[in-house]
């Protein structure tokens, strides 16, 4: 018989294997995921009877929708690609239906656009489906496992090209819709509200027991290939973003990695990321790497420079992004103290932090050096380190007070999200 092993949302089946792992789902989940969950694989009476521990048949992975989203996302999952990937299957379908039309003469009816049939999802949320098994294939047993689907206008021109069979309602559902890569069916499912909630689970523990699998096959976490090396001009910039992801995104903070700064920077400066950048376009590195610059002077200059070498798919470039906070913002110069914009000039990422220090004066930049190749100004930020080592200090307990503003830095770390996201869909094929 065997052991099969499934990929669920709610009760709803994406993606199954039988007697091996199959796809590796380990990227969707992280180490606090680890649960145990009954296995419907497993005799209970028997195991109770015989002194059996259940325990390592129970093991498995287990997140919400919501949560699973940004991970898919990273992964190339997108929402523009799961459209694109709905709207390829569907230019598909339509040549499918008039080869049938011309075989059989018979018409069918449209087929749904995306939007439709998100809508046919919504009207039927994972948590309304009964996962009850109906015994008997007979017709009348087919019909109450379809019922609800069938009176669904939409439930004939759902864009598939194999019969939809089921055990239950949610195994019918899931067979109705899985017409995609089950991380598109999961991304159009998470569109629904309701389903955010659901559980993503893995579910590995019967496999692994009964000898078909390791459990190292199951573990957690981003893979090296699927992770993201965020390069930046100095030592500042790793400690302030690790600890931003940490703290503002850790649903995904596997996914990011650093250059190692525990000694020294062995790029620092926007000079030696530059060359830095040169060095990995021309030896064709295949990790993927993000090179983020201030939104300073030399920052956009080094920013331009790295444009011209024409990267890969797998690397981007970006300067942190410009804020209107920064447009009027008090600056030390030789004509005294006057506000003006710092974008583009000396916004560096301490900029970007909570500038409200007790017992310090209001937060200015200080203009250093002209930059001829721009025709401007190079700022720099007073005090930034104590700016950072103030950040440093907070915790997810601080920063759930809202005493400590972190609105400068999750744009930063949206815009990197995006870029990475970006990255991660040129560089795929789902």
């Amino acid at each position: 018989m065997g052991t099969e092993i499934d990929l669920t949302v709610g009760h709803v089946m994406v993606d199954w294997s039988k007697n091996s792992r199959g796809y590796d789902h380990g990227a969707l989940f992280q180490m606090s995921d680890l649960t145990h969950i009954h296995s419907d694989q497993t005799n209970y009476e028997y195991c109770e009877e015989h002194g059996v521990d259940t325990e390592p048949a129970e093991r498995a992975l287990s997140r919400s929708l919501k949560s699973v989203v940004p991970r898919l996302e990273l992964l190339g999952f997108t929402l523009d690609a799961t459209k694109s990937a709905y709207e390829a299957l569907l230019a598909e379908y339509l040549e499918y239906q008039n080869d049938i039309l011309e075989m059989n003469g018979a018409n069918s009816p449209a087929p749904l656009p995306f939007t439709e049939f998100i809508e046919f999802l919504t009207r039927h949320p994972l948590e309304s489906l009964d996962s009850t098994f109906v015994e008997g294939f007979g017709s009348e047993d087919r019909a109450r496992i379809r019922s609800r689907f069938v009176s669904d206008p939409a439930h004939d021109r759902i864009p598939q090209m194999e019969q939809s069979d089921g055990y239950s309602e949610s195994s019918y559902f899931g067979s109705l819709i899985g017409f995609l890569h089950p991380y598109f069916v999961m991304r159009m499912l998470a569109l629904v509200p309701q389903n955010h909630t659901s559980e993503v689970v893995w579910h590995y523990g019967t496999l692994v027991n009964n000898g078909w699998a390791q459990e190292i096959e199951f573990a957690p976490n981003a893979r090296r290939e699927q992770t993201f090396l965020i390069a930046t001009e100095g030592s500042s910039d790793v400690h302030i973003l690790k600890h931003a992801i940490s703290l503002l995104m850790p649903e995904v903070q596997d996914f990011f990695r650093f250059i190692d700064v525990s000694e020294r920077h062995p790029f620092s400066g926007t000079g030696g990321l530059v060359k830095f950048a040169e060095g990995l376009v021309k030896i064709d590195v295949q990790n993927r790497i993000l090179f983020l610059f201030d939104n300073d002077a030399e920052g956009w200059s080094a920013f331009d420079d790295v444009q011209r070498y024409q990267l890969p798919p797998n690397m981007r470039t970006m300067v942190l992004p410009e804020l209107d906070e920064f447009r009027n913002f008090a600056a030390f110069g030789p004509q005294g103290v006057k506000a003006g914009d710092i974008n583009r000039r000396a916004a560096a990422i301490e900029c970007y932090l909570d500038l409200r220090l007790e017992g310090r004066p209001p937060a200015r930049v200080v203009w250093t050096n002209y930059k001829k190749e721009r025709n401007d100004y190079q700022g720099s930020l007073e005090y930034k380190e104590t700016y950072m080592r103030a950040f440093l200090d907070q915790t997810p307990q601080t920063i759930a007070t809202g005493a400590y503003d972190v609105g400068k830095l999750r744009t930063v770390l949206d815009c990197v999200f995006r870029e990475c996201c970006t990255m991660s869909l040129a560089h795929s094929t789902p």
